[in-house]
């Protein structure tokens, strides 16, 4: 394998003509893994273009991105320690007001609650039979680097260069920071398209409120697409997580995520103002209650 230039990498592709057994799809997406450490993503040429990397098919890193100084790492570990507790609070939260939406008021037996959950199911199928696994995968690469392309442009970002396939993709742009980097592991892309498109339909096509559930099977199907994608590919050394540092992407990550489940779980229990209310001053007690805790816990090995 070439190594990384500063004039610019070399990318390996196979031999087209070369012939291959029928994989399963665990090989599938093993060998897409493996070569995502060869393949290196091109620049554009344009002075000053920084690489989006993709999660599929990335390259090594800048060195001054492996070997950053000891501060700037140090900084990065004390915030994600700090988030932490964040994190634990809003989990806390999230399961009580789960448990109490599914037990109490009875949301596990709601068309909403069964309709979101097949949606799961069958996504969850597909992805152990691996049906469709080449096409699914090509949609997966091209959701990741779209959501990329978007925060980029959201950020007033140039993207100069975009390539999909199944071997990987990349987009080039001129602009790069921690929410572009980290964007397609917790933004359910398809969820985001599948949602607009069937509220124009709905709108243009007058349908009427029970078509409401198809619109949550969509959402269950996708978004566990967006998870289990998330889940598999995160523990394969992605450069994506190592600009920013790999711990604290890790727990931006998983708390974006979990605001966005408590977010699906605020729609679609009622009110959605009332449930976020609700959420919020519950989080605010049990943030409360898990400091004292840890106060308490504090003075005692003081003593």
């Amino acid at each position: 394998m070439a190594k990384k230039r500063a004039a610019g990498p070399i990318t390996r592709r196979p031999l087209k003509n070369q012939k291959r057994a029928r994989a399963t799809f665990g090989e599938v997406l093993s060998t897409a893994s493996r070569r995502a450490h060869d393949q290196v993503n091109r620049r554009s040429g344009r002075p000053g273009d920084k690489l989006v990397w993709a999660m599929v098919a990335a390259a090594e890193m800048d060195d001054d991105i492996d070997h950053a100084d000891w501060l700037k790492r140090l900084m990065r570990w004390v915030l994600a320690v700090v988030m932490l507790p964040l994190c634990w609070v809003t989990s806390w939260t999230f399961l009580a007001r789960f448990s109490q939406a599914t037990v109490d008021q009875n949301f596990w037996k709601t068309a909403e609650f069964w309709y979101f959950a097949t949606g799961v199911i069958v996504m969850l199928g597909w992805f152990w039979s691996g049906l469709f696994q080449r096409f699914f995968l090509y949609l997966y690469v091209l959701g990741h680097e779209l959501t990329h392309a978007v925060f980029v442009v959201l950020f007033r970002g140039r993207v100069t260069d975009f390539h999909v396939s199944t071997e990987g993709g990349y987009i080039t742009t001129n602009k790069t920071n921690l929410v572009i980097a980290l964007s397609p592991y917790f933004v359910p892309f398809w969820s985001v398209v599948g949602a607009v498109f069937y509220l124009l339909a709905r709108h243009f096509a007058g349908f009427s409120g029970e078509w409401d559930r198809v619109l949550y099977a969509l959402l269950g199907a996708t978004w566990t697409f967006h998870m289990v994608w998330t889940i598999w590919m995160i523990p394969r050394d992605q450069p994506d997580l190592k600009e920013n540092g790999t711990f604290l992407s890790l727990v931006i990550i998983y708390l974006a995520n979990l605001l966005i489940m408590t977010g699906l779980l605020c729609i679609s229990t009622g009110s959605v103002w009332e449930n976020t209310q609700g959420f919020g001053m519950e989080w605010l007690r049990n943030a409360a209650t898990w400091g004292d805790a840890f106060l308490r816990w504090a003075q005692t090995l003081r003593h």
